[in-house]
């Protein structure tokens, strides 16, 4: 420190605290948000964590500065212990019986015009068509739409009958079996069904869990009082918690060939996903590329997933980019 300039300490200050985030942020995949709420909020900024810690290490790798050393040990050590941010390569290979499964929070089809174009609806109905997955998984599906998807099974579900906002899960296999969980005290829920694909039986989760209403177009961090902003992600992590816990006893008993995907409404460093995700494997993490960014948002989010067990091989997978949502679609190839 001795031989830095002023400006340099204090950049390795604000390098050293963001480090030190981070650094508590491997911790909390293990940390319920029942326990300590508040420390689930810093979830959400761990990619941003980690781009400001290469931007560092960076910095002062140009300026041939021993400091480096600190963001070099704190991202190599998640590079051990936590999913990645981004993936360098993808697998792209593919069987003729692949199960292409697609998940896509679709916002009500745009029902309330969040974006100012008429052609939302169609566009999406287009797009699934021409992706053509095998089973389709919906969250915020608005019946009042009335979409037209050309599936001979379908299981569609809203939590009463007031409301229209719903799941859905399309097949072009039988669905044998179907039911709700019925989350509590939200409009949130997870449904499934069970579906008979030529000698198997999978079972299929589709989970929207508490949103955090972090919109794109009327609020960021800065913008609402913090208290009131804190004190309402808490609560949203709290419940997560619980309904996290009420799929995991559902989960348990079933022990056959299996797919969870949906909106989970937070990030792959999360306590949520490392419950929902042990011993299972993430489609992007087998296979996908990039960031696979799932919300549209002003830094990279990935909170939407498809997860299987661990006995399946997943092929492909894919994050699309088309913006019919505040959601983008994912899509994974899976064979067992």
């Amino acid at each position: 420190m001795k031989k830095l300039s002023v400006i340099n300490k204090i950049i390795f200050i604000i390098n050293s605290l963001l480090a030190a985030c981070l650094l508590l942020s491997y911790l909390l995949p293990y940390i319920s948000p029942n326990t300590a709420a508040i420390f689930a909020i810093l979830s959400l900024l761990v990619p941003i964590l980690i781009i400001t810690n290469v931007v560092f290490l960076l910095f002062w790798l140009l300026k041939l500065k021993k400091q480096l050393i600190l963001s070099t040990f704190v991202l190599i050590l998640g590079w051990f212990f936590t999913p990645p941010l981004y993936k360098l390569t993808s697998t792209e290979s593919s069987l003729n019986d692949d199960l292409k499964v697609m998940s896509y929070n679709v916002r009500m089809f745009n029902h309330w015009k969040w974006i100012d174009e008429d052609s939302i609806p169609q566009k999406i109905n287009k797009f699934v068509v021409e992706k053509s997955p095998d089973i389709l998984l919906f969250q915020e599906y608005y019946k009042l739409e009335k979409q037209q998807f050309s599936y001979p099974y379908r299981y569609i579900e809203t939590k009463n009958e007031t409301i229209n906002i719903a799941l859905a899960i399309y097949s072009k296999f039988p669905i044998i079996n179907k039911g709700s969980l019925n989350l509590k005290n939200t409009p949130n829920n997870i449904i499934f069904a069970d579906i008979v694909r030529k000698k198997d039986t999978i079972r299929v989760y589709n989970l929207h869990l508490q949103s955090l209403q972090l919109t794109i177009d009327k609020e960021n961090f800065g913008q609402e009082n913090s208290e009131k902003l804190i004190a309402r992600l808490k609560e949203g992590f709290k419940k997560q918690a619980l309904q996290t816990e009420v799929f995991l006893e559902h989960e348990k008993k079933w022990q056959g060939k299996k797919i969870i995907a949906g909106d989970f409404n937070n990030t792959s460093y999360s306590w949520v996903y490392n419950q929902i995700s042990a011993d299972k494997k993430d489609t992007f993490i087998e296979a996908g590329q990039g960031f696979g960014k799932t919300f549209n948002y002003w830094f990279p989010m990935r909170i939407d997933f498809i997860l299987t067990d661990k006995n399946a091989i997943v092929n492909q997978f894919h994050s699309f980019s088309e913006k019919n949502s505040d959601h983008f679609p994912i899509l994974a190839k899976i064979n067992w």
